[in-house]
């Protein structure tokens, strides 16, 4: 396979990437720049643990070749925040305690970030079907609502 250099913005900063251009972009994020937050799951882009924001779009890295990132923003779950200061969505999945083994936590964060970027107050079944497709098995799917609805300031105490 040919490898090419490709340039992508991934958290605000520009790499050049020398990669075939059909390589998952998940393969580029993870083994190239060392950002676990996305995790391979499925490969099929069905399960959501590998979801990237992409110009602001939630979007399956697996299934994306790196040739379809060339001058698009890119944000993964690093890119949100840092651990002194978490972004909202973060801090809320924190405050309601909405991990159990975490796998799934990076879909659910980065969707429930793309999903609040178009709708700042979504209701709670606006909420349930944009996360439909992040696959969760632990059973904190009670814990995952509250959390997005605490990030849209919808929820104000976790003992509501």
């Amino acid at each position: 396979m040919t490898q090419t250099p490709i340039r992508i913005t991934v958290n605000g900063r520009i790499h050049e990437i020398t990669a075939a251009r059909d390589t998952p972009l998940l393969y580029v994020l993870r083994n190239d720049l060392a950002l676990n937050g996305p995790k391979y799951g499925c490969g099929l882009g069905e399960c959501g643990t590998c979801t990237v924001l992409i110009g602001g779009a939630a979007a399956r890295s697996c299934v994306i070749p790196i040739s379809g990132c060339a001058g698009r923003d890119i944000v993964t779950l690093e890119g949100l925040g840092t651990r002194a200061e978490p972004d909202v969505v973060q801090q809320a999945f924190i405050d309601e305690q909405a991990a159990q083994c975490g796998y799934c936590l990076n879909g659910m964060i980065m969707t429930t970030k793309a999903l609040l970027a178009i709708n700042p107050q979504p209701t709670e079944q606006e909420a349930l079907a944009a996360l439909r497709y992040n696959l969760c098995r632990c059973g904190t799917h009670i814990e995952i609502l509250r959390a997005v609805m605490r990030a849209s300031g919808q929820l104000a105490e976790a003992g509501d």
